[in-house]
C-alpha cells in the first residue's frame, strides 16, 4: 500500500492492504488452551485463498475487458467525428 508522509507520520490511502491468498495459506495463530483443530483451520485457510484467488483473477479480466471496450469506445468515437463531406471542417 502506498504511504505519503505528512507531519513525519505516515498517512495511507483510505484502501487497505489486500491479503494475498499466500498470506492466507500460511498466516499462524497462536496457540490457546482452548484452542480449534488445526486441520479445520488450514483446510478453511486453504479453502479461502482459493477464493481470493478466484477473485483477484476475475478481477484481471475485468480490468483487460474495461481496457478494451474503452479503446473500443474512443476509436468509435474517433470515427464518427471525423467529416462526412470531406470539407476544410
Amino acid at each position: 500500500m502506498a504511504q505519503v508522509y505528512r507531519g513525519g507520520q505516515p498517512y495511507g490511502t483510505g484502501r487497505p492492504a489486500l491479503l494475498t491468498p499466500h498470506e492466507v495459506r500460511t498466516h499462524e495463530f497462536p496457540p490457546r488452551r482452548r484452542g480449534v483443530d488445526p486441520v479445520e483451520v488450514h483446510r478453511f485457510q486453504a479453502r479461502l485463498a482459493d477464493e481470493l484467488a478466484a477473485l483477484y483473477q476475475e478481477i484481471r479480466v475485468l480490468a483487460q475487458e474495461n481496457d478494451r471496450l474503452r479503446r473500443a469506445l474512443r476509436d468509435w468515437q474517433a470515427r464518427q467525428c471525423r467529416p462526412r463531406n470531406g470539407g476544410p471542417w
